[in-house]
């Protein structure tokens, strides 16, 4: 194995699997050149639906260049109405050229349809009775062009050491029909999950999981990080050693809106009782808190991995000890998803079965995501788990919070397969993944490049 790029060492993801040079280069230098199609999973009722049984209207949006939350602040503004009456099921990168599922309560179509934004395509699909939920996607497919590659050649030698590490199933041949080429890579949270250019992210919901209010608050706002703007980083380090929440805000740049947001709280209430500092961390829209707290779990996810490739457990069949879930029947066709609510627990009588539904892509080998109904696997996995949460100093019940930072937690996947299909001329890469599962993952392993980079 190789040793990771420091800044993803820093969020859990110590290793390469793949030993070669990677092919170098530049994601992201225009919109098109990440492309991203979700695969949908959500029903909708015609457009003409009664609008008091199916109050959301949905509709997909192509968006070039935008993040996912301004966007929907954008529209919000435009509409006139909360933001949190926008919903969505994935969250995409602004440096990206995206097509997703967005819903929005209670408008009149016939605004949505008036909206003119540059780089924004929107088709009005119908009605629901629920808005859309984080989650409510089978995956996303991606069509990747690396810009000014080092070593384009490189690329067919790391396709098949991630084969290799994949595992070559009986119903799973290396090397596709279509040409394309099946991968396996530990199924990490990529980068963007704790924060591209400064991840701290995992830390506010460490804190936050320990009970650490102020510590949360000082982890988001103060942090300096080496890759910000100076003027960023000055007025950070000012909020560090001052806690001056008024003084902060004379210094903040404007752009760090939710940093304000929680000054401009604390300087009102006084930041004495560990309620306020709570009540700033709360400013912030809903599906922020929830990220503070899933960023926190899916760093510990990501020290498990990495733990067991210290280890030399492998990633594409179980061991006894292991809990494994199930494939998910109702799944598109060629695109694998795991039911974390189907799981079963290896022991030394089963292990053999397990192992040939996970050759056959019928189950997976998982790991916790921490929360208050989580359950740790047994022997040699279960060692692994309880030794990287006592280092981090949690444990399932610091789990029960008020509000949005409340998680039950459930298991993942360790192991991220997907057929790649390679255009050499330009380097162009695609493939398809489940949701929750990361193209910067796939892509960290040809590339080997600084994230900054991805």
């Amino acid at each position: 194995m190789r040793q990771a790029h420091p800044i993803e060492r820093a969020v859990g993801m110590e290793y390469y699997v793949s030993d070669s040079d990677g092919v170098g280069g530049h994601l992201r230098r225009e919109p098109a050149a990440f492309g991203v199609r979700e695969r949908e999973a959500f029903d909708v009722e015609p457009i003409d639906a009664e609008p008091g049984a199916y109050p959301h209207v949905v509709f997909r949006t192509t968006l070039s260049g935008w993040d996912t939350n301004d966007f929907a602040s954008v529209l919000s503004d435009h509409l006139g109405m909360s933001r949190e009456r926008v919903s969505w099921a994935g969250t995409k990168d602004k440096h990206a050229r995206t097509t997703q599922l967005f819903s929005v309560a209670k408008v009149d179509p016939a605004n949505l349809e008036a909206i003119d934004l540059s780089d924004v395509e929107i088709e009005i699909l119908g009605r629901s009775g629920r808005p859309i939920l984080f989650g409510d996607l089978a995956g996303n497919e991606f069509e990747i062009r690396i810009s000014e590659p080092d070593d384009p050649e490189q690329v067919d030698a790391i396709l098949d050491e991630l084969a290799a590490f994949g595992g070559d199933g009986d119903e799973h041949s290396t090397e596709a029909n279509d040409g394309s080429i099946r991968i396996g890579v530990p199924n990490y949270f990529g980068q963007q999950r704790f924060g591209s250019e400064r991840p701290v992210t995992h830390e506010v919901g460490l804190a936050i999981a320990r009970g650490d209010w102020k510590g949360a608050v000082l982890a988001y706002v103060g942090n300096p990080h080496e890759r910000e703007r100076e003027d960023t980083r000055e007025a950070r380090a000012f909020v560090a050693e001052t806690e001056d929440w008024a003084g902060a805000l004379d210094r903040l740049p404007n752009r760090l809106g939710y940093e304000r947001s929680m000054c401009h709280r604390l300087a009102e209430n006084g930041a004495e009782e560990p309620e306020d500092f709570r009540a700033a961390l709360e400013t912030v829209p809903t599906n922020l808190q929830r990220l503070f707290v899933n960023a926190a779990q899916s760093y510990a996810f990501n020290r498990i991995l990495s733990a067991r490739l210290d280890r030399e457990l492998p990633f594409d069949e179980p061991v006894a000890g292991d809990v494994v879930c199930f494939a998910d029947s109702d799944a598109p066709d060629g695109l694998a998803l795991p039911d974390t609510d189907r799981t079963q627990r290896v022991t030394a009588e089963n292990v053999g079965t397990i192992r040939r539904h996970c050759e056959r892509g019928r189950a997976f080998v998982t790991a916790p995501l921490l929360g208050t109904k989580t359950e740790l696997a047994d022997g040699e996995p279960g060692e692994i788990e309880r030794a990287v949460f006592d280092e981090l100093g949690i444990n399932p019940a610091d789990f029960d919070l008020p509000g949005e930072f409340h998680s039950k937690g459930t298991r993942r996947a360790i192991l991220l397969r997907t057929d790649v299909s390679v255009e050499h001329d330009p380097l162009t890469l695609s493939f398809a993944l489940p949701k929750g599962s990361y193209a910067t993952v796939v892509l960290r392993e040809i590339t080997k490049a600084d994230p900054a980079d991805l």
